[in-house]
């Protein structure tokens, strides 16, 4: 079972190699795990994940292998996890709060540890229902010892939002999942993301003014270990960027999702100069200056062609989840107009003008999915990637491409 473990990662995708699964051996065999399947879970995904960006996705798989013989203190099902995944209420919040003053005034004692774990684990098998209140069942807003959101000091918390923060033990909590690659962003990840634009940006041709760290390294090595400095010349940003976002509609779940973005991109210093506009389900002869998508608050897209050279890149973000006939019929916009020519009609033309577009999709379905006739034209017309980091990644990549 114990080697299966290494061909199951591999198979999921962990990038783990023969020297990490031996230096875990080593591990093992100095003693540095012991009995401990919990220490066992934490040094061996210190060796295995290269980097953050593996942690949660390491934990993931671990838990689908070991799920068998994982401590039962340490695992909830998917079931009771939608339970107890509910919202934080900021008045019942401030009642904890009270209630937490008027608990500490009184001294009231924290129950003891080892008893409730024991009953948390019996009403694991026990439950079959999801509760709310109540002091005897794993649930949200109760005065049980285990849940989240109750008025109980001391416990398990399970999940969800912490309230009074006196829990003893936290289960069914991610810690990683921010650091994962795969997720879709926040403004934080989309930051980072940016961040990896710097690597395009062009070299000046003046003197070679800037530290060349790199350079530095590789010639002193070769040198015998004698420094040996190495300049090289500055970058300037010479990135044109034209982002198109689609708003409203099916679209309104990513509302927060396009704020971020916006807000990243108009933030970040890699890039010379940015053009935003928005539209609603696909682009035609206008495009909106505010993600109200008002009548009359537009630009002509013949304008966007006219004024913009064909070297800004361009990213446009939707879900592409709009009806056939609003991509392919010339009287497909029911919002505005469209100048005769259809959805597809507008997008090849943009096509055709920029060099390099790219479509970030928050939700799009693997392969060719018949049942989304046109994201999947959209997707075989631009180079279509989800928007997660990596996607955002992979995306500019393309973009940068000289051709």
């Amino acid at each position: 079972m114990f080697t299966g473990f290494f061909y199951f990662l591999r198979d999921k995708g962990m990038k783990v190699g023969l020297s990490e699964w031996l230096s875990l051996i080593e591990a093992m065999d100095k003693g540095l795990i012991g009995a401990s399947f919990t220490q066992f879970w934490l040094v061996s995904r210190m060796i295995l994940a290269r980097n953050e960006f593996d942690f949660d996705k390491y934990d993931a798989i671990f838990e689908e292998y070991f799920k068998g013989i994982k401590d039962e203190s340490d695992d909830i099902s998917e079931q009771m996890r939608k339970w107890l995944e509910k919202p934080e209420y900021r008045a019942y919040m401030e009642d904890l709060e009270k209630k937490k003053a008027l608990m500490e005034e009184e001294g009231i004692p924290i129950v003891d540890n080892e008893d409730v774990l024991k009953k948390f684990r019996e009403r694991q098998k026990e439950q079959d229902a999801e509760h709310q209140g109540g002091n005897q069942w794993i649930g949200t807003a109760g005065n049980s010892s285990y849940g989240n959101l109750g008025g109980h000091l001391g416990g398990v918390r399970v999940g969800g939002t912490t309230g009074y923060q006196s829990a003893f033990q936290v289960i069914g909590e991610r810690k990683f999942r921010d650091f994962r690659n795969d997720r879709v962003l926040d403004n934080r990840q989309f930051q980072m993301a940016l961040r990896s634009l710097r690597q395009f940006s062009t070299r000046l041709d003046i003197d070679r003014t800037e530290l060349d760290i790199d350079g530095t390294v590789d010639s002193t090595c070769n040198n015998g270990g004698h420094l040996k400095i190495e300049m090289q010349k500055p970058r300037k940003n010479t990135v044109k960027l034209l982002m198109l976002m689609d708003s409203g509609g099916t679209m309104i779940p990513y509302t927060n999702l396009l704020t971020e973005l916006f807000q990243s991109v108009n933030k970040s210093n890699h890039f010379k100069d940015i053009k935003t506009y928005f539209f609603h389900n696909c682009i035609y002869s206008h495009v909106y200056n505010t993600p109200e998508c008002e009548y009359g608050d537009w630009i002509e897209t013949q304008w966007l062609l006219k004024n913009l050279n064909g070297e800004y890149k361009v990213i446009i973000v939707g879900d592409a989840a709009m009806a056939p006939e609003e991509l392919y019929s010339p009287s497909g916009n029911y919002r505005g107009p469209n100048d005769g020519y259809s959805g597809m009609e507008w997008l090849l033309m943009l096509k055709k003008h920029f060099k390099r577009i790219i479509w970030l999709n928050p939700k799009m379905a693997p392969g060719n999915a018949p049942w989304r006739e046109a994201e999947t034209a959209v997707k075989n017309t631009f180079s279509m990637y989800r928007l997660t980091v990596e996607g955002l990644k992979e995306g500019m990549k393309y973009l940068m491409l000289s051709r």
